[in-house]
């Protein structure tokens, strides 16, 4: 298919799974009955716990989440293409794998990426993060075949590490999702020309969701979820509150785009010297 209508839900996700789960179920629906076809919702769209061991006791192992099957349903039921942009996953060694999973138009799992790059640092003002300490880093980039083409799965902070986004492009990755919940002060800095660059580098679309405003233990998120096309255009962007986005994709862009810089062909090998 040449045409894909997609959809980035951006929320303000609580500790409180239930709630966050009806928020986003409402919000998927606005973008079906808007005629998406896949739809992509942010990192830890199901609770946005503070301390490691609260996300620690709050997770579950993948065969019993409850966000996990009652994303399942919906996607079955609207007979669309969901990004749980990522979920908690119990781990048997006491840690937790920050996870995103594709669903398919039945509720299947077509895909699942455990995030990479964590996320491990002190910032001005006094906010610290420590992902290290309470989830495991994945190590394997997953691509995805959609009706649309593949899809490239990441998470947040892996947008910093360039390479994993050009294996994905040199892989055949027409499109490639961002699920973030990007701290305030890096985002406003940072989110879109990383976004717009990895676009760019690539020939392909980038969809990313994003958290908003204030969780619990005060930490802020940026929101400002984007869709951007293969040229590096921003073809929708959302603010500081929660929103759903809804933009055409023609996938033929993304051809047009490496012919016109097939940057992708062009790699050399190098020495370093120093």
């Amino acid at each position: 298919m040449s045409l894909l209508k997609a959809a980035c839900i951006q929320v303000n996700a609580s500790a409180d799974m239930d709630k966050n789960i009806q928020t986003a179920t409402t919000m998927i629906r606005d973008a079906a009955a808007k005629g998406a076809s896949l739809i992509c919702t942010p990192e830890n769209v199901s609770m946005m716990e503070f301390g490691g061991q609260n996300v620690i006791a709050a997770s579950f192992a993948q065969d019993d989440h409850p966000a996990l099957k009652a994303f399942q349903a919906l996607a079955q039921e609207l007979k669309v293409w969901l990004l749980l942009g990522s979920l908690a996953i119990k781990l048997d060694n006491g840690k937790v794998a920050n996870r995103s999973l594709l669903l398919n138009d039945q509720g299947e799992i077509a895909g699942q990426y455990d995030k990479i790059h964590l996320f491990d640092v002190d910032l001005a003002g006094g906010e610290s993060y420590r992902e290290s300490n309470t989830f495991d880093g994945g190590d394997q980039a997953t691509l995805v075949s959609t009706p649309w083409g593949k899809l490239g799965m990441s998470i947040c902070y892996d947008v910093r590490f360039p390479h994993l986004y050009r294996d994905y492009g040199q892989a055949g990755a027409k499109i490639m999702t961002v699920p973030a919940a990007f701290t305030r002060q890096t985002g406003r800095a940072h989110w879109k020309v990383l976004l717009r660059a990895r676009a760019i580098e690539n020939g392909c679309f980038i969809i990313a969701p994003g958290q908003c405003g204030v969780h619990k233990g005060d930490r802020e998120t940026y929101g400002h979820s984007l869709i951007i096309n293969p040229w590096g255009e921003v073809l929708s962007e959302g603010g500081d509150d929660p929103c759903v986005l809804v933009s055409e994709l023609n996938m033929d862009e993304v051809e047009a785009a490496h012919a016109k810089v097939p940057s992708l062909q062009h790699d050399r090998d190098y020495q370093f010297q120093g």
